[in-house]
């Protein structure tokens, strides 16, 4: 008797803690992937457009409920990205931090937390394994631990590998996103999963070459920074891409140079978002972090709770959200 009361009262516990988790039912409900565009769950091609998170081990302040708050009222945000740094970051001062391979407990505490403040606030997620080599062992056991606590929640989007570097597409890409996708399949076959692309994630028209196959709701990451990168050039990456039929989504644009720095490039960005905005594609502002860089969205100091005020935004902040805020996310606060 005992034992069938301890037992009732785990299950009462379980069920307590999935239901504390409160969902509320994201924008365009279960998203999916027809032809190049990513649609909603009556069908009809949507836009996700929202802010990055930086680092988890740069910018820890930011990983909570407040972030997410406020950037889906203040930024008009239906999505935001958790980039779980995966390996070793410089933190300055030749300080080396490392991520979710030094420390998977904390790393995996952190990315949960926003999981599940999106999910409370009915925002999509983008979990992003924030790398920029393969470990492909290592991401299939995170993305199979994820998707069986969260995967039957429609507001998660899989991002199985960053910014790849010079690497090739056809003979470790391939090999690794089949690996990766086939596990995140094994426990959730409808969620978007967005597989990472040759070059710092610039080449998607190598992808189109040769789409991965066997599996539904793909789509292809393209990044770009506006004032290193121009529609005449990494945007014929993606015209290219669209015309193959590959489905793209930049999880990750910023309005400054390639190194999160430097100057803004506005006419740079408009054509950018024009763009995008032609071929429905959605995208993610990097990033919500301090200073010193330029396309960091805060002042100095500001608190997670105040992420979606504007007295504590950066010029380049902005500029993003009058961008954003015009944009029909489905939002309601």
């Amino acid at each position: 008797m005992l034992v069938k009361q301890l037992f009732l009262l785990q299950a009462l516990g379980i069920f307590a803690f999935v239901n504390s988790l409160n969902p509320k039912p994201p924008p365009f409900g279960q998203l999916s992937v027809s032809g190049t565009k990513l649609v909603s769950a009556n069908g009809q091609p949507v836009q996700l457009i929202g802010n990055s998170l930086s680092w988890h081990t740069l910018w820890p302040q930011y990983w909570d409920a407040g972030t997410v708050k406020g950037i889906k009222c203040g930024w008009n945000a239906n999505v935001i990205r958790a980039a779980m740094g995966v390996e070793s970051v410089d933190a300055g001062n030749g300080v080396m931090k490392g991520g979710y391979l030094s420390d998977p407990n904390n790393a995996y505490r952190m990315i949960t937390t926003v999981i599940e403040a999106a999910i409370s606030e009915g925002l999509y997620v983008i979990v992003d394994w924030h790398a920029h080599e393969p470990h492909a062992n290592e991401a299939a056991a995170f993305f199979t631990r994820i998707a069986k606590s969260y995967g039957q929640y429609p507001h998660i989007l899989y991002e199985t590998y960053n910014e790849p570097l010079k690497i090739s597409w056809n003979n470790v890409l391939v090999p690794y996103h089949k690996q990766v996708v086939g596990a995140i399949r094994a426990v959730d076959q409808k969620n978007v999963i967005i597989l990472g692309t040759p070059f710092w994630s610039q080449n998607v028209d190598e992808a189109a070459q040769n789409p991965i196959q066997g599996f539904k709701n793909l789509m292809y990451t393209l990044h770009y920074y506006a004032s290193s990168h121009f529609v005449h050039d990494i945007g014929n990456k993606l015209r290219t891409a669209n015309s193959k039929g590959l489905p793209v989504f930049v999880t990750e644009y910023g309005v400054c140079e390639a190194s999160g720095d430097g100057r803004i490039d506005q006419n740079s960005a408009n054509q950018w978002w024009g763009l995008l905005d032609y071929f429905k594609i959605s995208y993610v502002n990097w990033s919500i972090a301090g200073p010193p860089q330029s396309c960091s969205a805060l002042q100095p100091g500001t608190s997670p709770w105040s992420v979606g005020d504007p007295s504590k935004w950066t010029a380049a902040a902005h500029f993003v959200a009058n961008y954003h805020k015009n944009k029909p996310t489905g939002v309601r606060c």
